[in-house]
């Protein structure tokens, strides 16, 4: 737990009709800056829990104990992009209404704002002469929008939901790389949701392992790698496979 945290989530529990823990009994703390990752397999309850933070918890999911405090803003990088994107509209004037409201600037400031802030997460450069529709934009380009819709709320939590996922795995170090300089440069939070070990060895301080809507092992990153104390966890760790190695000791 965080000495000072600004999130702190207390003994959670969300149910449904049919499931009545599908997160049960969950408590962690984050302080500022720091970056919290949540790993476990798919439907181990990391998404809903990162939902239930925001408040947008699923129709007919509700939370049935504990509590969440929380002293700053937060804002989310979800999972789909495509869907978290209004297809009616250009991504660039999405961006620039998100950044005039939240952030107070004329139409011309945001606008320009927009355009630099999808610049620095690898957006293509002739968005300047002819914004686009998110249909017209691949799924990683998307990614990077939603991203973009987040930090520009300027939270001091970043929620990220697998905000990798959707993108090549030649630009996921670089994604990973602009969003912990951002985290550096604006100091907010971060809990940060994959199921892939490498990239929360290099994102998170410390780790959350998830199973069956529980926590089953939490700690520091590099200890709880190095000398995991559940199962489940060695199971996670065993499951990555290591880079083969070519006679003469080259990598494949």
């Amino acid at each position: 737990m965080s000495m000072n945290p600004i999130l702190e989530v207390e003994a959670l529990t969300l149910s449904s009709r049919a499931n009545p823990k599908l997160v049960h009994n969950v408590s962690f703390s984050i302080g500022k800056g720091e970056t919290l990752g949540l790993v476990g397999e798919s439907g181990s309850g990391k998404s809903l829990t990162l939902r239930a933070i925001l408040g947008l918890l699923p129709q007919g999911i509700e939370q049935t104990g504990g509590q969440i405090k929380s002293s700053l803003s937060s804002a989310m990088v979800f999972q789909d992009p495509r869907g978290s994107l209004d297809p009616l509209c250009p991504v660039v004037k999405q961006l620039a209404e998100v950044i005039s409201y939240r952030q107070g600037l004329s139409r011309k400031a945001s606008h320009q704002a927009a355009l630099e802030l999808l610049e620095v997460l690898g957006l293509p450069l002739s968005l300047r002469q002819k914004d686009r529709y998110p249909s017209q934009l691949s799924g990683g380009q998307c990614q990077r929008v939603v991203i973009a819709l987040a930090l520009a709320c300027k939270p001091g939590i970043l929620l990220c939901d697998e905000p990798t996922t959707a993108l090549d795995v030649t630009v996921q170090e670089q994604i990973i790389e602009t969003i912990s300089a951002l985290q550096q440069e604006l100091g907010f939070a971060m809990v940060f949701v994959t199921h892939n070990l490498a990239v929360a060895s290099a994102m998170c301080s410390r780790l959350c392992v998830m199973r069956q809507g529980q926590i089953v092992e939490q700690g520091d990153t590099l200890s709880l790698l190095q000398a995991p104390q559940d199962a489940y966890t060695q199971m996670l760790i065993n499951s990555v496979l290591p880079v083969p190695v070519l006679e003469g000791g080259e990598q494949r």
